[in-house]
């Protein structure tokens, strides 16, 4: 059961349905925009919650067809109502183990917003749900680099976000997988800031050459968002 749900408007037509358990932040807006599918590919999104990633990637961008793939049943359940408080019908939400999924159509885009913690590192977290969202006891980073290998076509991207600790255990999934690191990008609070995450995009099969792109700022410095945070909220 996914207990009390609401539903944020994203914009005129396309509405997430949350819950206590399972909502959204800034991160979703953020690879949904670095991921920025063409409208002619098949997308795949991993871990995908309540399917606020290929939401956004719907609204802003226009994908051909978008596929969330969810352990967590009571997630899923909120894709489902998403979907059909939509009426869309060129997004699937699936419930299935990322570990075990495969395609037999190969993917143009995987996206994946994952756990961040590492098991056993972190605060506890307050429910089971929210600890499978933010630890790594149901999948690590090579789960989900392994996942995107199987179910990339050839030259295909995958496209993840993470804190800028784990960069190092990101770019060696990528690379175990076959995935090479082709593009970089930090996210700072503001431009005087450390970084609190990371956007990484690889290339299956892709050739050795890493582009360090500039950095994204949130807010301007004086309490407001950065003009490109409000480009990408829609503000």
């Amino acid at each position: 059961m996914v207990g009390e749900v609401s539903f944020e408007r994203l914009s005129e037509s396309i509405y997430a349905a949350v819950s206590g358990e399972h909502r959204f932040g800034t991160d979703a807006f953020l690879l949904a925009d670095f991921s920025s599918p063409r409208r002619k590919d098949f997308v795949i999104d991993l871990c995908s919650g309540c399917g606020i990633v290929g939401l956004l990637m719907i609204r802003d961008f226009a994908p051909k067809r978008v596929i969330g793939v969810e352990l967590q049943k009571s997630a899923h359940e909120l894709a489902i109502m998403s979907k059909e408080r939509s009426g869309l019908s060129d997004f699937e939400p699936i419930n299935a183990d990322l570990r075990e999924f495969t395609l037999e159509e190969k993917a143009d885009l995987i996206t994946c917003n994952p756990p961040y913690k590492s098991l056993g590192t972190g605060a506890k977290s307050r429910s089971e749900a929210e600890a499978i969202a933010r630890h790594e006891q149901e999948c690590s980073i090579f789960d989900v680099c392994e996942a995107a290998r199987r179910n990339l076509r050839y030259g295909g991207r995958l496209c993840v976000c993470n804190r800028p600790e784990r960069l190092g255990d990101c770019v060696s999934a990528m690379r175990r997988a076959g995935i090479e690191p082709k593009r970089l990008r930090s996210v700072h609070k503001t431009f005087r800031d450390p970084a609190w995450l990371i956007l990484l995009e690889g290339r299956l099969g892709g050739a050795p050459f890493l582009k360090i792109e500039p950095p994204l700022a949130v807010t301007d410095g004086s309490g407001g968002y950065s003009e490109e945070m409000k480009r990408i909220y829609r503000l």
